[in-house]
């Protein structure tokens, strides 16, 4: 059972809302094995679709053998994020046949829910100025955020070094939650924002609010809230071992043309 059949098996026995963001999640985090009609021409990709009655799908699997254990055969593909297949997917009208025919997750999911999904992946946080004026340990917040915050944080290997999380009181009187992440690497701010937009998103809160700010390690501030917070380690990243031909879509700031 990989995490997706896990997560897709909470959904159908569930029938929650909550499960059902959390499958699109790891939909979204996870690496797809997407199948090609033929090899990649650099940057340039062309999926095998497939015309089925509810309209034209094409094949995504988590596994790399379970592409080979649908094909039979060798064939061409194209290892991706699972948000970048649904960004360049969207709009265009068609759908996701996943691990279809080979694992307990096999899923089809409609070019609606494609475009449904791509909408979340694009909300961006909002910066705002705020003083704070003490801080307080969290209040009690949904188990789904703060497995959501842990999964994200995970993801985010060697962007940052610590994350706190502690209730907040403004000097407005306003009261709320605030993750802060200690020692973020150059130009990973809004990325690392993103990745907990995205965790407040999933957890299916709708009316939620978690505020993030950034600090250095000898931040006079960090030593007022992390007494009071709920810490995060964020693990190092894995050098590789020598340097490898980077597979079309493996940038994320260069997706793939999809053709």
């Amino acid at each position: 059972m990989t995490p997706l059949d896990q997560a897709h098996t909470e959904m159908v026995e569930t029938g929650e809302d909550a499960a059902r963001l959390r499958f699109y999640e790891r939909l979204a985090d996870g690496e797809l094995f997407l199948l090609l009609d033929q090899e990649p021409e650099g940057e340039t990709i062309a999926p095998r679709v497939f015309p089925l009655e509810d309209g034209p799908v094409v094949l995504v699997f988590d596994r790399e053998e379970r592409l080979a254990e649908f094909s039979g055969a060798p064939v061409p593909y194209a290892a991706l994020p699972g948000r970048v297949v649904v960004r360049q997917l969207a709009g265009q009208g068609i759908g996701l046949g996943l691990n279809l025919g080979v694992a307990p997750s096999a899923f089809l999911i409609t070019a609606e829910a494609v475009d449904w999904l791509a909408a979340l992946l694009e909300r961006a946080p909002a910066a705002v100025e705020a003083r704070p004026e003490r801080f307080v340990p969290p209040g009690n917040l949904p188990e789904s955020l703060l497995r959501s915050l842990d999964q994200k944080l995970a993801l985010a290997a060697g962007l940052a070094a610590s994350a706190h999380l502690a209730g907040v009181i403004y000097d407005s009187g306003h009261r709320g939650h605030v993750l802060a992440i200690v020692g973020a690497a150059e130009g990973a701010q809004p990325a690392l924002a993103n990745a907990v937009g995205e965790a407040l998103t999933f957890s299916g809160l709708d009316a939620g609010e978690l505020d993030v700010v950034f600090l250095g390690s000898d931040d006079p501030v960090l030593g007022r809230l992390a007494p009071v917070a709920l810490r995060f380690d964020l693990p190092l990243r894995e050098e590789p071992e020598r340097a490898q031909p980077a597979a079309p879509g493996s940038d994320p700031a260069r997706p793939p043309i999809l053709r």
